[in-house]
């Protein structure tokens, strides 16, 4: 018999789903009974409930919402998709008195959630968050995380790792579906991200200020927006023409950027795993990231990519050199990306087998 899960997640949805969502969705469905609560919009998918995306709006409804969808059916387990979001179905399930267990994942370090993101006025509430986070850490029946990083996390607070441990699913297709193009020879190096200060977008700015120095007809392309992007737009202002910038591009524009750089740069901590990781392997591009969090789980130095201390801008801006003055280096780094991209990429299937594992050990109480 199929379990019966219900997914709780603040990340926005939009129904109906694009079909790589629904692909997941789908793949999920077939091994267990689905419901989800998330934050989103639009209608037309029976298995979802939306909510009101602003946090305070959705945070404050949450438990409450659980303990709806808990009370009318028996669910046997609640998939929290973050520690905030694991608190409120810890609540929800005391309100509703349910047997469920309780699942919380870890995609990222939850201490970035008020330092890291938006207006300094969110770090007044550190002190609470983090215990929050700690508590639903736990007191969560089973945990996820995404790799080694946020495993260690987990044990940080549990005395033991995650439960389990795998990959968020994504849609790869407008990266993955044609073969890499060469690198070019133009000396060219973007960074895809949210423009927010775990992301270093300002010591990726103190070193491009050094690169074209030395480098003049070197470009970043930017790809990305967010809290910090002043920095951005000053770095425009005084390197015109070494710095382009675009808000928001679709995928298939990423692929393009990608193809068109020598390198990835990533000097973000602490990145949970990283997407574009993965993005910028599947177009055979070699990264430029940081020795920590879970980028390392990803890349290897030397082989398919350049690793360097967190926070260290003369070590950046010596990494970036590298890549710019070696194409050779950035062949051969590609070609290994390329074919460490074919040992992470994950089917709907792979996603859907991983959780019912994770929910059928969890249900035996494993945690």
């Amino acid at each position: 018999m199929k379990p019966r899960v219900l997914f709780v997640a603040r990340g926005h949805v939009s129904l109906p789903l694009a079909p790589w969502l629904e692909r997941k969705w789908d793949a999920l469905a077939e091994s267990m009974d689905v419901r989800v609560l998330n934050a989103g919009s639009g209608v037309s998918d029976e298995r979802f409930r939306v909510l009101p995306e602003g946090a305070a709006a959705f945070y404050p409804r949450l438990p409450f919402a659980i303990a709806g969808e808990l009370r009318s059916r028996r669910f046997d387990a609640v998939v929290a998709s973050d520690p905030f979001v694991g608190a409120a179905a810890l609540a929800g399930r005391a309100l509703a008195r349910s047997p469920a267990k309780v699942i919380v994942e870890l995609h990222g370090d939850p201490r970035t959630f008020t330092r890291s993101y938006g207006s300094d006025a969110r770090k007044l509430v550190s002190p609470a968050a983090d215990l929050i986070a700690r508590r639903a850490i736990a007191g969560a029946d089973a945990t996820r995380a995404v790799s080694t990083f946020t495993s260690s996390l987990v044990e940080a607070v549990r005395g033991r790792p995650a439960t389990a441990c795998f990959l968020a699913y994504s849609d790869l297709t407008a990266f993955a579906d044609r073969p890499p193009d060469p690198i070019p020879e133009a000396q060219r190096v973007v960074f895809v991200g949210a423009l927010e200060a775990y992301k270093n977008v300002d010591g990726l700015a103190a070193a491009w200020r050094e690169v074209v120095g030395s480098h003049p007809g070197a470009v970043l392309s930017i790809v990305g927006d967010g809290s910090r992007r002043a920095v951005v737009e000053r770095l425009l202002a005084d390197l015109p023409g070494r710095v382009e910038h675009h808000p928001r591009l679709p995928p298939a524009e990423v692929a393009a950027e990608l193809d068109a750089a020598r390198a990835l740069a990533l000097p973000s901590w602490p990145e949970g795993l990283g997407r574009v990781l993965l993005e910028a392997f599947a177009r055979g591009r070699p990264v430029v990231g940081t020795n920590g969090g879970g980028i390392p789980d990803v890349v290897t130095d030397g082989v398919d990519g350049i690793l360097i201390p967190r926070a260290d801008t003369a070590a950046l801006t010596a990494a970036l050199r590298r890549v710019l003055d070696d194409r050779e280096l950035c062949v051969r780094l590609g070609a290994a990306a390329r074919e460490t991209y074919g040992r992470w990429h994950q089917t709907p299937e792979d996603l859907a087998a991983a959780y019912r594992d994770l929910i059928d050990r969890a249900l035996a109480g494993e945690r």
